[in-house]
């Protein structure tokens, strides 16, 4: 339930909060934190480095100072431990990409007005737009999947599962994790061509390539070919992006792939029942409308009956809650 005391203040404030992403935003794409890294440089050797106007450099720095992101002393900016963690390029936990996956969303966004009188997307889905935005958004599920997976993999109940099914896996962070630490899985990861170089690139840097396996297919248009073949199918974030008969399919072809007794995972924003909640489920809901023909964010009673339908048995939804409300629905195939 949303507890926002709304007044004039309030209102304003969710109405400008623009200002701090496009600023956060405009860090990321300058890769000002990652050139700035763990020292401290002037405005001027800031310029150096982005061929930038060094009053457009002092403005931003300013600002991200504000922001609590960049540290300023003197006449030097140094990144705080956040930026260093999470905005520099050299860390590990780097999450840029996703940050500039939301960038290149923005302006369909400003358009939301113009969506809904007309019934219609505004842009293209970001699995078939430009290699810049491809890039953005499949390694941004990198970013994302590196946030869960790692822990989800320890906890998530594999035991006995020798053959994965990452359906529509990306870049392949779940599948990956969970053959990491499941020693006898083998995984099989099934999406698009154009996402087969991300993906193999994640593989060889896990040093997962004789377990881990990538597979070219288009889980909408094609039949799924492995019939009874998996023990456990993982469904990240894809049915999401489909009408409910399209999503239904989706499933369907991931059950036709599991041996009886199969286990099969769906992770997604997940709406409550009445469909007015939580709020970043409902919030994506309109990021769906925006880029697809019939996306939507699903309430688990929706999902739950997906499931039944396909002869789905022992459904339930996991104690897990990821970031932005995602949950996990499972369940045996019959």
């Amino acid at each position: 339930m949303n507890t926002t005391q709304w007044n004039p203040g309030t209102l304003l404030e969710t109405s400008g909060y623009y200002w701090k992403t496009c600023t956060l935003h405009a860090g990321v794409k300058l890769d000002v934190f990652t050139i700035i890294g763990q020292r401290s440089l002037s405005v001027d050797e800031v310029c150096q480095k982005t061929d930038a106007d060094p009053k457009g450099v002092s403005v931003l720095l300013n600002a991200l100072s504000a922001m609590g992101l960049i540290k300023k002393t003197g006449d030097l900016y140094s990144n705080s431990s956040a930026a260093l963690t999470f905005l520099n390029k050299d860390s590990s936990q780097y999450i840029g990409f996703m940050i500039m996956h939301h960038h290149h969303l923005m302006e369909s966004w400003s358009k939301i007005d113009k969506a809904v009188l007309n019934g219609k997307p505004i842009r293209a889905g970001s699995s078939f737009s430009d290699e810049k935005k491809r890039e953005s958004f499949l390694l941004g599920m990198f970013n994302i999947g590196m946030a869960i997976a790692p822990n989800l993999a320890k906890e998530l109940d594999l035991k006995g599962c020798t053959n994965l099914l990452d359906f529509g896996g990306g870049p392949g962070t779940f599948a990956i994790h969970f053959c990491l630490n499941n020693p006898e899985l083998k995984a099989k990861i099934y999406d698009l061509p154009t996402t087969r170089p991300f993906a193999e690139k994640i593989i060889n840097q896990f040093n997962v390539s004789d377990r881990v396996e990538f597979l070219e297919g288009n889980y909408i248009e094609e039949d799924f070919s492995f019939k009874n073949e998996f023990d456990a199918a993982w469904l990240s974030h894809i049915i999401h992006g489909e009408g409910p008969e399209d999503a239904e399919m989706i499933i369907s072809k991931a059950v036709s792939g599991l041996r009886p007794n199969g286990k099969i995972f769906i992770h997604e924003f997940i709406m409550n029942n009445t469909m007015d909640g939580p709020l970043f489920p409902a919030l994506f809901s309109i990021n769906m409308f925006l880029g697809t023909d019939s996306g939507q964010s699903y309430s688990e009673a929706q999902i739950f009956s997906m499931l039944k339908n396909q002869g789905i048995k022992d459904i339930q939804r996991l104690d897990f809650t990821g970031p932005n409300e995602s949950g996990i629905i499972c369940g045996l195939k019959k």
